[in-house]
């Protein structure tokens, strides 16, 4: 066992110092650099009382690095939720910065922020949200273009009212550390 994890280590550990390496014409980013992002998410759920709960969500971006370290991004979300005979569909737009701590590299660490708006409507009943998020993401290029993105958890600030005279606002805060709040993508550099 002991075997095991060295040699995990070993590989772990050189892979991340030869990523570091940044030659002409290689993966990584700098200033300047333009991509394109997106995520894709089904769900597909039964509970213990028989009801079936079914999602999507599709979510494309861009990003735009304004310096070598800082990228603008933005991305427009569609999600659509049917549990049980109710359906949701909704829109969101959100926008901010990330910072990449060696975007230059194959393997790279980057921490962002983001505002976000979204709107839902289930039935007659429409829900505006306005979010801020603080994720940590984790990029590795697995060739000159292409490059596969997670984002983790992270601070979350969101405000949630439904349009409906009376209707009061509900507020969440969260820091999510946990293993379920990873999502992964991938990223074309252009």
């Amino acid at each position: 066992m002991k075997k095991i994890i060295l040699t995990v280590a070993a590989v772990f550990a050189l892979t991340f110092a030869n990523a570091q390496d940044k030659k002409e014409g290689s993966a990584g980013f700098a200033k300047g650099d333009v991509y394109l992002t997106g995520a894709f998410g089904f769900s597909s759920d039964k509970n213990a009382a028989e009801v079936k709960t079914d999602g999507l969500t599709i979510a494309p971006g861009i990003g735009y690095f304004l310096t070598d370290n800082v990228a603008l991004v933005g991305s427009l979300e569609y999600m659509s939720e049917k549990v049980g005979d109710a359906k949701t569909t909704g829109l969101g737009l959100h926008a901010g910065v990330k910072y990449f701590w060696t975007p230059a590299s194959q393997f790279s660490l980057s921490i962002g922020g983001e505002l976000g708006y979204d709107t839902a409507k289930t039935g007659d009943v429409k829900n505006n949200t306005i979010g801020l998020s603080v994720p940590v993401g984790l990029h590795y290029f697995v060739s000159d273009s292409f490059a596969i993105t997670s984002t983790w958890g992270g601070l979350n600030y969101s405000s949630s009212k439904d349009d409906t005279t009376g209707a009061k606002a509900a507020t969440n805060l969260g820091l999510k550390l946990d293993m379920t709040a990873i999502n992964f993508g991938l990223i074309y550099k252009l």
